[in-house]
């Protein structure tokens, strides 16, 4: 059966403006200047980790990193949806998607405790055929297994579902899981490589670029 897998932060919702809000709280109750949401959203395709590299240089292994972790979630669990919205194109794109017959779905590292409420806001938790979280199997991205266990709910194949994201990882875990996997360059991008050095199949600079590869041969 034909369908497609996204991404969800920086594919497609834009929710940069939520984590960057929970870490500059942080950096606001430390006496430490607000950064801007354009600093903050390279990073924000990492999380709770690229968040707080960059607002407070420190890393996962560093003493105290937990704890700056744990208050960061809480923030951000208590604001998710203050200023997050789907990107311009997207509901459309969906809407095209359901109007071809396609079951589209989503394979996140965000936790489900985050992923759940943010797409009950979108209206989406309904329409999505699979979500598949961070913590729904044992491995997250780039590890195949998210991918792989998103085809299985869809009851489709790799080589009948492309996936969508903004971050090498997307593109290293769905070669490895056998899918075809397009770029959007209007996500988050990360801060390493460039994105025409990570071998997608497509890159695309808007979700209207996809209808072409998506819908070929099928009928309204």
């Amino acid at each position: 059966m034909r369908s497609v897998l996204f991404d969800l932060d920086g594919t497609l919702a834009d929710t940069a403006p939520d984590l960057g809000y929970a870490v500059n709280q942080q950096r606001l109750a430390r006496g430490m200047p607000e950064l801007s949401i354009a600093e903050l959203r390279a990073y924000a395709s990492s999380g709770a980790r690229g968040l707080l590299q960059k607002g407070f240089g420190i890393q996962p292994a560093d003493s105290g990193y937990r704890e700056l972790r744990d208050e960061f979630l809480d923030l951000y669990e208590k604001n998710i949806t203050r200023g997050s919205t789907l990107f311009p194109g997207v509901p459309a794109l969906l809407d095209e998607i359901e109007a071809r017959g396609l079951p589209w779905g989503i394979v996140t590292n965000k936790s489900e405790r985050f992923t759940l409420p943010l797409l009950r806001a979108f209206r989406l938790l309904g329409r999505a055929a699979c979500v598949v979280c961070g913590d729904t199997t044992p491995y997250s991205k780039p590890h195949p297994a998210p991918l792989i266990e998103a085809m299985s709910q869809i009851g489709t194949t790799a080589a009948h579902c492309p996936y969508v994201g903004d971050d090498e990882r997307d593109v290293q875990a769905g070669h490895a899981a056998g899918m075809s996997v397009f770029v959007v360059r209007y996500g988050y991008l990360g801060t390493g490589r460039p994105p025409e050095e990570w071998g997608a199949d497509l890159l695309v600079d808007s979700p209207a670029e996809l209808y072409p590869i998506l819908f070929n041969g099928l009928s309204p």
